[in-house]
């Protein structure tokens, strides 16, 4: 049987819609990542970053002591206990699997509701263990901004919570990527995940070694996405 290189009739409407918006979302934070437009988004996904160290370290029995966002795009987990070398690469590896669980939940409505709804949870229970007050305000303004998404979604003909939801989903992806790149590739920041864990892990790598091991594995995510 011949390969059908065309790809006639190979997606019904939602699925070529899905696939455009994602081409569309990446092009567009492609071409304003730098800029002003992009910084609530970005630093959302620098929360969900360190979300994912303190998770980790829950996981593993630690406790966890507070949690910084900066308005620079860095952050910080402060914990106690738990299992250091699973806690480290959890930022990068976390950051992609957010932006995974978020773009498969923005496919069906429910979906991208309980997305929603866990988003607004995980920034409430956040709320009060953010030890500076850009995360606080971030923390906040995302409440609110996914409530009023929430209610146009509900009770006009904006229907946009699922486009919302993939958005970030994107957005988490994409920046997993970069974060690792800018970090461990193109410069080198010793305070960083890898160059920490690279410290604690007796394998003979450097952290420009575990990032480009971590980069892999991300990418072996998002493919399966």
């Amino acid at each position: 049987m011949n390969p059908n290189w065309e790809l006639k009739n190979c997606c019904d409407h939602d699925q070529k819609v899905f696939l455009i918006s994602i081409g569309v979302f990446t092009f567009a934070i492609l071409a304003l990542w730098r800029t002003f437009v992009l910084t609530p988004f970005k630093l959302i996904t620098v929360f969900l970053h360190e979300a994912s160290h303190a998770i980790a370290c829950k996981l593993t029995c630690g406790e966890v002591e507070g949690m910084q966002v900066h308005a620079n795009e860095g952050g910080v987990t402060q914990t106690r206990g738990g299992i250091y070398w699973l806690i480290l690469p959890a930022g990068y590896l976390g950051s992609s699997f957010w932006g995974m669980l978020f773009i498969l939940a923005s496919t069906n409505l429910l979906t991208a509701r309980i997305a929603a709804g866990c988003l607004i949870l995980s920034l409430v229970i956040v709320l009060f263990i953010a030890k500076n007050w850009t995360l606080r305000g971030l923390c906040v303004g995302f409440i609110i901004f996914i409530a009023i998404i929430w209610v146009l979604q509900e009770t006009t003909k904006a229907r946009i919570l699922r486009y919302v939801i993939l958005f970030i989903g994107v957005m988490n992806v994409l920046f997993s990527v970069y974060d690792i790149y800018d970090d461990l590739i193109s410069r080198r920041v010793h305070s960083s995940d890898a160059e920490k864990f690279a410290e604690v892990c007796p394998c003979p790598c450097n952290g420009a070694a575990w990032g480009v091991i971590w980069y892999v594995l991300i990418e072996k995510l998002n493919i399966l996405t």
